[in-house]
């Protein structure tokens, strides 16, 4: 809190939430929910280009998800259960990279479940693969996208 020559910040919006402790200041916008008992959904970012990640974090971040970016992994599934994650965004710059991670993380059956949002710069490819698997809980977000897709696509996963 800014203190200006030592007096209390002034206006009646200040008044009003210094009086009244249980109330916080609004947020606006929704927030998608989550099963889990923390406050905001945990995303689990896997992206090998550190700038894009960096773009997507924030944009994720700004539309209330709390997001744990790092690069490709063959440790995926330590990471999930690490970061307690409850949905992962796979960005990675080939569609054969994703589909590795997608598979391993199915592989494991505390994961069958996990909300994943793949973006792909080869959608008509991913596409069938991903029906062939009978992939459940999983969206595709087509490059070139925005953060707003990605929010958007990992709200739908998440209601």
């Amino acid at each position: 809190m800014v203190r200006l020559a030592g007096r209390e910040p002034q206006g009646s919006l200040y008044r009003f939430f210094k009086s009244k402790p249980e109330y916080s200041l609004p947020i606006l916008g929704a927030r998608p929910k989550v099963a889990n008992q923390h406050t905001l959904p945990r995303i689990l970012l896997i992206d090998d280009t550190p700038e894009t990640a960096e773009l997507l974090s924030f944009a994720l971040r700004d539309r209330g998800y709390e997001v744990s970016a790092e690069g490709y992994t063959t440790s995926l599934n330590e990471l999930i259960r690490e970061q307690r994650a409850d949905a992962l965004v796979l960005n990675l710059t080939t569609w054969d990279m994703s589909e590795w991670l997608f598979d391993s993380v199915r592989e494991d059956a505390g994961h069958r479940e996990l909300p994943v949002v793949i973006i792909s710069d080869t959608p008509e490819k991913a596409e069938p693969k991903l029906r062939e698997r009978k992939a459940q809980r999983v969206l595709l977000v087509a490059k070139p996208f925005t953060g707003g897709q990605v929010a958007q696509a990992l709200a739908q996963l998440l209601e």
